[in-house]
């Protein structure tokens, strides 16, 4: 089973559910609906460092210039549409979107 952690009007979400679809068991989590638990951020920071909150949305430019200081926990914490997405769980193993990384892994006919 793979874990996608998204939102569920997100396009690239969306995108890579159905791509992941035709190959694995997918369980979509939309971050809005079930807020990810600190340990979870916790390890979404020590994986991918603050590159996992996503400073081209929407919810980024409404932020005041002060709150855009905060760390990357505390981001996620506060406001979890922040996280870039996808977020794909694979056998413990995270990806930062669907990338050629997690193509390779996830979409291999191996």
């Amino acid at each position: 089973m793979i874990e996608v952690w998204g939102l569920r009007n997100c396009d690239g979400t969306r995108r890579a559910v159905r791509a992941l679809e035709h190959v694995h068991e997918v369980s979509l989590r939309d971050v809005r609906e079930t807020p990810l638990s600190e340990d979870e951020i916790a390890r979404l920071v020590d994986a991918f460092g603050d590159s996992v909150v996503n400073r081209r949305s929407a919810t980024w430019r409404g932020l005041p210039p002060a709150a855009r200081e905060e760390a990357p926990e505390a981001l996620l914490r506060a406001h979890p549409t922040l996280m870039k997405r996808p977020v794909i769980v694979a056998d413990g193993r995270l990806f930062l979107g669907l990338g050629e990384e997690a193509r390779k892994s996830l979409l291999s006919e191996d």
